[in-house]
């Protein structure tokens, strides 16, 4: 059977299946919201107007399915691994810099595609077996965690009952709409607790409705695009900043992969095959950096929404970045948007990230990985506490995020420990 012919009986809606019209929009909105929140605390926290991030996303997203040929269901939001950099940068140089270092780490991108289109991926398999994605994969959802806990109870730095009350009440609501709820209903549990959240919210009084009244409804996002609003002159240090972080961002496209690998049943590294999807990675980068947005990257909240709803259709993808596209140049909405408090994102975020570690335990499961292999044992051990410790390795502008470290130490001691210890050998 062709991967064209094949459909994951287990998806409510695979990869190709169209959704009806009323449908598809509710389930897009559902995925709108739920990267909404990280997609534009990037711009807020580098200094980028917000509504320019939408509209990156949106666009970028479009880029990515259009050259890995509408194959695999992935939204690309704002990446949070640039954000020193851009930060550093915009305070020497201005957005030309960080908008030449994001099409650089674009370029990046392409060139290694490249490579990889001449020499195949098979290495893949050598370096990625099921005892490294499995914990590389719980790392993803696991990584996170502390910070989703702590956006739930504190409230500019003091514990605050509300805040756990309003991410708790969340949580419960949207365990009861995904376990409860049947037909199309079942399908939209995440939609549904943000919605539900945010009632609750106001309710209990943490959500800011003055910058709702005071927005208008159409704002034109600040663009900043070469050649129109700005002369671009050549920032060496803005490429040598953020270069280098194309190849940590890689390490966690593919961890992304190998999760919509399992949740879809296929194998995206070899159709469409890795060297497409970093293309269509790095093509969004550029036409992020272009438009006058941060380098985007697919996200994991988005795939977590994928794995509760089953829904895995690149049409509902599709619209979610067209809704992105066209809220960018709406102010009301996007005020509405941006001020959903952070424990109703909070609250949402426990099952997701939960789900996408859930799967990672499943891949070792599947696998049957015997942990009384020493190796097994102390491959596992050291990604998971590397990668959910929050271990971070820093040389000067250059950073190895902690999922990052932890997936590269997973590969290094996969290929140098040998297959059986020597306790092992004596007691056989």
């Amino acid at each position: 059977m062709t991967e064209k012919e094949f459909r994951n009986e287990e998806a409510v809606l695979d990869i190709h299946d169209k959704p009806k019209t009323a449908h598809w929009v509710a389930l897009s909105l559902q995925h709108l919201f739920t990267m909404f929140g990280a997609t534009v605390i990037v711009p807020i926290l580098v200094g980028i107007d917000p509504g320019i991030a939408l509209v990156s996303s949106g666009l970028g997203t479009i880029v990515y399915l259009f050259v890995t040929k509408g194959k695999i269901p992935a939204y690309l939001g704002s990446s949070f691994a640039f954000i020193a950099a851009m930060q550093m940068l915009m305070k020497s140089d201005g957005y030309p810099a960080i908008a030449q270092g994001a099409m650089t780490t674009g370029l990046v991108y392409l060139i290694v595609s490249i490579i990889i289109s001449k020499i195949g991926s098979a290495w893949l398999d050598k370096i990625l077996p099921p005892i490294v994605v499995g914990p590389v994969v719980m790392v993803i959802g696991l990584g996170l965690a502390s910070s989703a806990a702590n956006n739930a109870m504190f409230n500019n730095g003091v514990y605050d009952f509300k805040f756990i009350s309003v991410a708790l009440i969340t949580l419960a609501l949207t365990i009861f709409y995904n376990m409860f709820f049947k037909g199309f209903l079942g399908l939209i549990p995440i939609l549904l607790g943000i919605v539900s959240g945010y009632l609750v919210a106001l309710l209990f009084g943490i959500v800011d409705i003055e910058p709702i009244k005071n927005a208008a409804w159409f704002a034109m996002p600040n663009f900043e695009i070469p050649f129109v609003h700005y002369q671009p002159r050549l920032y060496l240090n803005a490429i040598t900043t953020m270069a280098p972080i194309a190849f940590v961002t890689m390490t966690e496209h593919i961890g992304h992969l190998m999760v919509l690998n399992k949740l879809t049943k296929r194998n995206f590294f070899q159709n469409p095959g890795l060297s497409k999807t970093l293309m269509g990675d790095g093509a969004a980068q550029i036409v992020a950096g272009l438009v006058g947005g941060p380098p985007v990257t697919s996200y994991g909240e988005n795939i977590g929404v994928l794995a509760i709803t089953r829904v895995h259709s690149v049409f509902v993808i599709a619209g979610a970045a067209v809704f992105a596209v066209g809220l960018g140049f709406v102010g009301k909405l996007s005020a509405i948007i941006l001020s959903i408090p952070g424990p109703v994102i909070s609250g949402i975020s426990f099952v997701l990230f939960g789900v996408i570690a859930a799967s990672g335990l499943k891949i070792l499961i599947d696998n049957q990985i015997n942990f009384d292999k020493k190796k097994n044992l102390l491959i596992a051990s050291v990604i998971l506490v590397i990668g959910i410790g929050g271990l971070v390795f820093k040389l000067d502008t250059f950073e190895l995020s902690s999922m990052a470290l932890a997936t590269v130490l997973g590969i290094i001691l996969n290929l140098i420990l040998p297959e059986t210890a020597r306790s092992e050998e004596k007691s056989n």
